[in-house]
């Protein structure tokens, strides 16, 4: 019983739980360290020495049970017994030891099998770095990183950093080649690292221009046979010597990668031969590059090389071949969905969200944009062929508004006819069986191509400056499309030649709300607030229009105008300075900065930027007036005697630039010369009387004969002067008093007319606003500049005005493919008050 415990007097319930026989403990032998000795050597194969352990094998052992104690039994020569307790502690269980039971649990000790007592766990030890291994891995870790940072440097467009990026890999690598060689793992090198090392070397060469560099790179990796598929890398260099313009050699290179390239990876064979196709185009050999594209389009066909193959055939002239490759050209697949895909049923609310989420996403995207180059290649490839396929150009678009008519891009046929009509429009055809009756044919048809139409028809009429059509047509556009920015500047061009700005005003507005990046509107806007004297709205138009148009002549242009009738003359010299910048070769802005710095009293400013206007347009009377007047008043007469002489070139019917060049060769002491330029002068003039006045003067100082004659005929000149001025003074007179008499009747009616403006705008006094505007900050020669003369625009007017043969410089495709507007802000005009279509911009074609 002295094994024996009550549970109440018990600290520990689990005490004596593993207590057992060790008999049957016989799954820990393999842990015994000493019966694993016994079984190894003949120890445990001796005889049992039972003299000095009488009974048997078991004698002597007692049976415990789980509440008794066990008692050791020794081994046939006293070794201790598997599992026996020596010391007062039992052999460890591990059986058991998991669930945080133990043999050597005394009474009074805590449950604690995470072992939490004993404290936290030492830490763990760290690697060496020392080692050749971890060294190794540290540099291979290094070269990738520095791989990555090199390709994302240049997806963000920094191919500098990308490049040194990929240099500092390529030295980490080689310095990971040596780590390898001097630790003798040189046959465990890593070829794959390698390989990405020098190919983004390479790449990164070729992407700052360094082609040399990236050819040498690309050789080294060519060369290596270890390198498996690098053959194909002589892609890469073909593509470099195309870009250097070695079309032979890069024919090569493709032909070498075609050939180390299998039949399997058709798609890339496919590639290749197209660029080959493209060198041969490059070196003008037609032939063979009809000859690739032909069998990439009976293997293959694709959208371009369809483009291409048109293309070579009209460089042969081949009709017949253009015809069939333009029918291969609109059977070739594209790929996508039909748009019917993305309309909503209206009855599944579980598809129209899943319409809404997919109908503007990145794969919707590329459909269109892959339809759309569809379109445009072509559009492009029948307006190119139309005039070589057949007789007339007439004929050959209507071969291929049949063909497209049956063909999946029905839609475009519709813009084959309108480009019909503007290539009427190109050849100066305005009758009624070329662009007129062509776009007439489309009033009757869907609201998009009828509004496309009648546009097009108001801009011709408003060319023709048939106002009352071209209005017709743009109401009708209009109605057919009321969102047609396009539409809505045509009328409001329409409502300007009128003089009804306001109206106008607000039409342009609405073709800026409908489409915010529409400049032409925009452009129309600021000179609709300049003819009504609101300049600071106009100047805000005009600077919303540089901040989108940079570079636009026009537009810096109008804004130093604006300055200058705002009175800031050190602006409109900014802006003019910037001007210059773009079209440094324009005499009209030289000159307007030599005005402006003369109104400043700046000379020597206005001497330079008049002469560089001379030299690049030495017919300006303005500026060789200003030039010769320069010269005289700094006592240069004999330079000034050249700009006179050329004035009286240009306008040898004005007797003052001969009176001027007489007048500097007196000034110089060359009275011999003056004498005979005066009385060469009298010959051409005989009743000039400052002519008469010099040559007396001139014969009585030098005691000529002549003075007598000259006197005579001074006197008679003078006479005959004096009567001509009595005569129209008394004819000014008896008109004067006319007037008085007719206007007693009518100043009750002038007053009301004075009295009663018309609402919402006053044209007069827009007008007076701007036909005076120009004489803020200019100096009294520039008030004296012919407007005939003038390249720039002036500012009582809208921005240029061109003559007829610049008809066609404002179109726009239908497509939206804009043909040079003309960017030089110097443009002479025809006649002074003449209204264009440019200077409200025109370019009135849908998009």
């Amino acid at each position: 019983m002295e094994h024996v415990h009550l549970a109440a007097e018990e600290d520990d319930l689990y005490s004596g739980y593993n207590d057992y026989n060790p008999t049957f403990d016989s799954e820990e032998l393999d842990n015994d360290a000493g019966f694993q000795q016994a079984v190894r050597t003949s120890h445990g194969r001796r005889p049992p020495m039972t003299a000095k352990f009488p009974g048997t094998a078991i004698g002597g052992r007692a049976l415990g049970t789980s509440f008794g104690s066990r008692m050791p039994m020794a081994s046939s020569m006293g070794r201790p017994m598997t599992g026996a307790v020596q010391d007062g502690a039992a052999r460890p269980m591990t059986a058991v030891r998991a669930a945080g039971y133990s043999s050597a649990m005394t009474r009074g000790s805590t449950f604690d099998p995470l072992g939490q007592s004993k404290g936290p766990a030492p830490p763990l030890e760290g690697k060496s770095e020392d080692t050749p291994d971890e060294k190794v891995k540290i540099l291979e870790k290094k070269v990738n990183d520095l791989i990555e940072e090199s390709c994302l440097a240049h997806g963000l467009g920094d191919l500098q950093l990308s490049l040194d990026r990929a240099k500092e890999a390529g030295r980490k690598e080689r310095a990971l080649v040596r780590q390898r060689e001097q630790s003798g793992n040189a046959d465990h090198i890593n070829l794959d690292l390698t390989y990405s090392v020098l190919f983004n070397l390479a790449t990164q060469y070729a992407n700052n221009d360094m082609y040399a560099e990236a050819l040498n790179t690309y050789q080294v990796i060519v060369k290596n046979k270890m390198f498996s598929n690098a053959g194909r890398l002589k892609v890469n260099m073909a593509n470099i010597h195309f870009k250097q313009k070695n079309y032979p050699k890069a024919i090569k290179l493709y032909r070498m990668a075609l050939d180390q390239i299998s039949n399997s990876h058709k798609e890339m064979r496919i590639k290749i031969m197209q660029n080959i196709g493209v060198v041969f185009i490059r070196m003008g050999q037609y032939s063979d590059a009809i000859t690739s594209f032909e069998h990439i389009m009976s293997e293959c066909p694709n959208i371009k090389t369809g483009f291409n193959l048109i293309l070579c055939y009209y460089a042969i002239g081949d009709r017949e071949r253009m015809k069939k490759a333009f029918q291969k050209l609109i059977c070739v697949p594209l790929g996508i969905d039909e748009e019917d895909k993305y309309i909503p049923p209206n009855d599944d609310t579980h598809a129209n969200l899943v319409i809404e989420a997919i109908k503007n996403d990145k794969l919707h995207q590329m459909e269109r944009e892959r339809k759309a180059l569809a379109e445009k290649f072509i559009m492009t490839s029948a307006k190119l062929i139309a005039p070589a396929i057949e007789a007339t150009f007439a004929a050959g678009f209507d071969w291929c508004v049949d063909m497209v008519k049956s063909s999946q891009y029905v839609e475009l046929a519709n813009d084959l006819e309108i480009n019909k009509a503007i290539t009427y429009l190109r050849q100066r055809d305005f009758n009624q069986v070329g662009a007129v009756e062509t776009l007439k044919t489309f009033e009757k048809k869907d609201s998009r191509v009828k509004s496309a139409a009648a546009t097009n028809l108001s801009f011709l009429y408003f060319l023709e400056k048939d106002y009352d059509q071209a209005d017709r047509y743009a109401d009708l556009a209009m109605t057919a499309d009321r969102y047609n920015p396009a539409a809505l500047i045509n009328k409001g061009n329409t409502v300007f030649v009128k003089k009804d700005y306001e109206k106008a005003a607000e039409f342009y507005k609405e073709a800026l709300r409908n489409d915010s990046s529409c400049t032409e509107a925009l452009y129309n806007l600021g000179l609709t607030y300049k003819r009504l004297g609101r300049l600071e709205e106009s100047l805000d138009c005009f600077l919303k229009l540089h901040a989108i148009l940079r570079n636009s002549a026009q537009v810096m242009w109008q804004l130093a105008n604006l300055f200058e009738m705002l009175e800031d003359p050190h602006q409109a010299i900014e802006w003019l300075m910037q001007l210059i910048t773009v079209t440094p070769t324009d005499p009209q802005v030289l000159a307007k900065l030599g005005e402006l710095y003369d109104s400043e009293g700046d000379k020597s400013q206005a001497f330079q930027y008049y002469q560089e206007s001379f030299r690049y347009f030495p017919s300006n009377i303005d500026v060789i007036e200003w030039l010769g007047a320069y010269y005289i008043d700094t006592q240069f007469c004999e330079k000034a005697i050249q700009y006179f002489e050329r004035a009286t070139l240009i306008q040898p019917t004005q007797v003052k630039w001969q009176l001027m060049v007489a007048s500097c060769y007196r000034r110089s002491g060359n009275y011999q010369k003056a004498l005979e330029t005066y009385k060469d002068i009298h010959r051409k003039f005989p009743e000039n009387v400052e002519c008469l006045r010099f040559l007396v003067r001139l014969c009585t100082d030098m005691g000529m004969k002549e003075v007598q004659d000259y006197a005579t005929k001074l006197k008679k000149v003078e006479k005959m002067k004096e009567i001509r001025e009595q005569r129209v003074k008394s004819a000014r007179e008896g008109s004067a008093r006319g007037t008085r008499r007719e206007g007693s009747a009518s100043s009750e009616v002038d007053i009301k007319a004075v009295s009663h403006p018309e609402p919402k705008h006053s044209p007069l006094l827009a007008q007076g606003r701007d036909s005076g505007h120009s004489s803020h900050g200019t100096s009294a020669k520039g008030e004296r500049l012919s407007a005939k003369m003038r390249a720039l625009p002036g500012s009582n007017e809208p921005y240029e005005a061109s003559s007829q043969r610049d008809i066609d410089a404002s179109y726009v495709d239908p497509l939206g493919a804009p043909m040079e507007r003309p960017k030089t802000a110097a443009k002479k005009r025809n006649e002074e008050d003449e209204f264009a279509d440019e200077e409200l911009g025109d370019d009135l074609l849908p998009e």
